[in-house]
Formats: structure tokens, C-alpha cells, sequence
């Protein structure tokens, strides 16, 4: 039976799970985040395929993909021959997702003092994502192309299992989708077979705590506004 300190443990690191967009070059040692790792992979999978494969960067690896992520992130006519392989978000926005977009986005930006017509200070702070946000250590997550939309299920229930590993353990992530559009630098940087396909990446670090970006709280829609009860 779980104890009132387990049920607070688990529930502390559910609620203090966040995107973290500052962080410290403080190392994480390679022991923590195999053992991170190794949890992550006791989520669930359809027929236990296990459909998540990682790369996990560090110094000097991790710098030179970065290094070629921002070049072609700032090389306007090279950043628009990238696209991303599938659709992360809605090709039509439709509310009450566009509404809660857009709050996120001038929350931030609020916070770092980037106005809404100020679009080179915008692009620099979405650039640091390809940086990782200066975290030691970088994931990209990719996925076999013969699976299908059971397994992508799956794999969110993995990033979830990683995420609440790393706060167990006092450490900080921020998943990332953006470097979905630069998926064929990743491929050709990771050697990765043409049968894999990148998912997304992952920061993870210490926060920075004195970083304002980090102060950034988003909120969740009441339970009364998305569960139905029927008995």
C-alpha cells in the first residue's frame, strides 16, 4: 500500500513538473540520467514494443549540433527549406487552443520584456531552443516509421515517465518540438537510419533560477471544463 510520503513524493514531482527555459551548466552525471533513462522505459507500450529510441548529447557533441542548428536557424532562406516531418500542432487554429497559444507566447515574452512587434528579439528567444536552453545535456527522440499513432501515444506516456524522473531527482526538462523542422541536420548529424524519424528533443539541467523566463506559470483549466461523470 502507498504511504502518505509516497503519494507526496509522486505528487510533488507530478505539480512541480515544468518547461524550464534557463538553465545551469551544472553537470548531471551520466549514473542519474541512465537511471532516469531506465524508469522512463517502464511506461506502457502496445504489446511492449517499446518504440522509443534516444540519443543523449553532452559537451562537445552536443555543441557542434547546436552550432548547426542555430546557423540554419538564423539563415532565413536555409531556415525556410526545413519543414517538420509531421504535424505537431493544428494546421487550422480553432479555439479555445489558439486562445491559450497566445497567452503562453505573450506570457513569455512579457516576462522578458519582448514586445509584440519587436520580431528579432522573438527570434532569438526561439533560437534558444536549439541551444537546448543551455542545458548540459540534450535528448532527440526518434521513432520507427513503420509504427503508427498507437505507438506516438506511447512514446508521451515515456517523455512523461522521463520528466517526472528528472524532478524526483531535483533535475528540470523542457520538451521540445521545435527541432522538429530541423529534423534532416539531426538526421545526417546522429547517422540516424533512414527507418528512424526524429520525435522531438528534450533540455535537461538545473534550472537557472535567476533567469525571469523561469518564473513563467501556466495554469489548467478547471476539471468542471473537461471531465464528464457518468454513473
Amino acid at each position: 500500500m502507498p504511504t502518505p510520503e509516497m503519494t507526496r513524493i509522486v505528487d510533488d514531482a507530478l505539480r512541480s513538473r515544468r518547461s524550464v527555459r534557463a538553465f545551469l551548466p551544472t553537470p548531471v552525471p551520466r549514473e542519474t540520467i541512465m537511471e532516469i533513462l531506465e524508469l522512463a522505459s517502464r511506461a506502457p507500450s502496445g504489446s511492449n514494443i517499446q518504440p522509443w529510441r534516444v540519443t543523449v548529447l553532452e559537451g562537445a557533441a552536443k555543441d557542434a549540433l547546436v552550432e548547426r542548428l542555430q546557423a540554419a536557424h538564423d539563415d532565413p532562406e536555409v531556415s525556410r527549406s526545413h519543414v517538420e516531418e509531421y504535424a505537431y500542432y493544428p494546421r487550422q487554429w480553432v479555439e479555445p487552443y489558439q486562445a491559450r497559444r497566445r497567452k503562453i507566447g505573450w506570457d513569455l515574452y512579457g516576462l522578458l520584456g519582448i514586445g509584440k512587434a519587436d520580431k528579432l528579439q522573438m527570434h532569438r528567444q526561439h533560437g534558444r531552443n536549439y541551444r537546448f536552453f543551455d542545458a548540459p545535456v540534450g535528448m532527440i527522440f526518434t521513432i520507427d516509421r513503420v509504427l503508427e499513432q498507437g505507438s506516438w501515444l506511447d512514446y508521451g506516456m515515456f517523455l512523461q515517465n522521463l520528466m517526472i524522473a528528472a524532478r524526483a531527482r531535483g533535475l528540470d526538462t523542457c520538451p521540445q518540438a521545435a527541432f522538429t523542422q530541423f529534423h534532416r541536420i539531426i538526421a545526417e548529424y546522429l547517422a540516424l537510419p533512414p527507418e528512424q524519424m526524429v520525435v522531438c528533443g528534450m533540455s535537461l539541467g538545473y534550472e537557472d533560477k535567476t533567469a525571469v523566463e523561469n518564473q513563467l506559470a501556466t495554469e489548467r483549466e478547471p476539471l468542471a471544463g473537461w471531465v464528464k461523470f457518468m454513473a
